[in-house]
């Protein structure tokens, strides 16, 4: 068992579940989305970009591909968030939180993308 492998599928598995776990609950309703857990969702994405990092295969590329797409809306739903708050004043509004909802789901998918790639990556490796 190679433990870098162990760890690097950990990250990405643990991204999406976490992702999920944000995603999930009514789109507009800002009592099922935490911020605590955004925050959790795009440093574990993070970690995961940077363990992609190194290598220089082709299905290398496609996940650090997906998993930078994932950081971007991520950081997206970030600065929606913070601005709707901290700037703007306007609060947490059932639009604002369906927007932060909708590119946190956006991200899921390329959080399913890297999960299926590295699945088939697992499945195709011989020995």
């Amino acid at each position: 068992m190679n433990p870098e492998k162990v760890v690097f599928g950990f990250f990405i598995v643990l991204s999406l579940t976490l992702n999920f776990g944000f995603f999930v609950g009514e789109l507009d309703n800002p009592d099922h989305h935490h911020v605590y857990e955004l925050f959790a969702v795009l440093v574990v994405n993070l970690i995961a970009t940077i363990l992609k990092f190194g290598d220089r295969s082709q299905m290398g590329a496609v996940l650090l591909a997906t998993s930078l797409a994932a950081i971007l809306q991520l950081i997206a739903a970030t600065l929606v968030w913070t601005i709707a708050v901290h700037v703007s004043g306007a609060g947490l509004t059932p639009v604002v939180m369906a927007s932060i909802v909708s590119l946190s789901g956006g991200a899921m998918l390329a959080n399913v993308i890297s999960v299926i790639l590295l699945i088939i990556e697992t499945v195709m490796l011989r020995r």
